[in-house]
């Protein structure tokens, strides 16, 4: 009898563990892959963050490499931003200026706006510093 009922307790457990894990990640909102590449008076800045802020929801971010190219990542293993209007801000990490300053048009006081649609989006940032 006990056993059976340890047996039994073995397949619930089992049971409830493989449903949490699920097939997908179904909790996602629509996302649209989003790349490109900042550049400031037309050279590409290296190492800046890029934030893709939807008007509900979390924000997705990129860092910029060598080259200014960023690919946007919702959270970690997914790339993408949601779809719809964004609002889009650049900076350098937090404690770093790594390089001239961003003016705020592009960061605190942002006017960038991009709208994401499914699939995949490329928005190139050619920043100004005048």
């Amino acid at each position: 009898m006990i056993s059976s009922w340890r047996w039994m307790c073995v397949g619930i457990l089992s049971a409830v563990i493989l449903s949490s894990i699920g097939c997908g990640r179904s909790d996602l909102p629509p996302l649209g892959r989003v790349r490109g590449t900042v550049t400031l008076d037309g050279k590409p800045l290296s190492g800046v963050v890029v934030t893709f802020q939807p008007e509900k929801g979390r924000p997705a971010v990129a860092n910029t490499d060598s080259n200014g190219n960023y690919d946007v990542i919702y959270t970690e293993g997914v790339k993408g931003a949601n779809v719809g209007p964004n609002t889009v801000r650049v900076l350098w990490p937090d404690g770093e200026s790594g390089g001239p300053p961003i003016p705020d048009k592009y960061n605190a006081k942002t006017t960038l706006k991009f709208d994401v649609k499914p699939g995949n989006n490329t928005f190139d940032i050619k920043m100004e510093s005048k």
